[in-house]
């Protein structure tokens, strides 16, 4: 429902900020690890999920698109909630978690707490081939320079095509022609070939 918020840290601790936003105070839960991005700014971007039971909406923010990736995979896993989701983000860097998950390090994952090895083996199972497909570092990094190349790629893994033939398959839109090419102009070439 709302991708991002962007507005004046009116409030920050290591479990929640509050963000005023057009002249509204939202309440979101953060990781340590968005904690310690986020410093001592006076305005901030947090990247937002809004989880909805039916006696609370619960908004969940994040210093990066790769924090918030690796967030919803996790929590898409049975048994692991939001609030362990965020714990395990809180307990060691998202790159660590990613990691342990592809190389299967069952001890790793059971140093968070609440993670039991029952849990960190079916984040394993449930996690690896995902992450493995995708590529090492995709969920944690994003296109520094968002060029037309990098923004089809990001279009297209978006859209559910593995990262490898995609880029693949942009590599060879933009080799095809000898001017610059629009981001739509790749994504279209791109799609003829996948």
């Amino acid at each position: 429902m709302y991708a991002y918020i962007d507005g004046k840290l009116a409030f920050k601790c290591p479990a929640y900020v509050v963000i005023d936003a057009g002249g509204v105070g939202y309440h979101i839960h953060i990781s340590l690890n968005t904690y310690s991005a986020i410093k001592d700014q006076e305005r901030c971007k947090l990247y937002t999920w809004l989880a909805v039971k039916e006696d609370s909406h619960t908004l969940y923010g994040f210093a990066d698109e790769g924090e918030k990736r690796l967030f919803l995979h996790l929590i898409s896993v049975n048994g692991i909630g939001p609030n362990t989701g965020r714990m395990m983000l809180s307990s060691i860097s998202p790159i660590e978690i990613e990691q342990a998950i592809i190389s299967g390090d069952v001890n790793e994952i059971k140093r968070i707490k609440g993670i039991g090895p029952k849990s960190a083996q079916r984040l394993i199972i449930e996690l690896q081939d995902k992450l493995k497909k995708d590529g090492v570092g995709t969920l944690i990094s994003m296109p520094v320079n968002n060029t037309s190349k990098d923004e089809a790629l990001s279009a297209l893994v978006m859209l559910g095509f593995v990262k490898n033939t995609a880029e693949k398959a942009v590599d060879a839109a933009v080799k095809s022609s000898t001017e610059p090419l629009s981001v739509e102009t790749i994504i279209k070439i791109a799609l003829k070939t996948l």
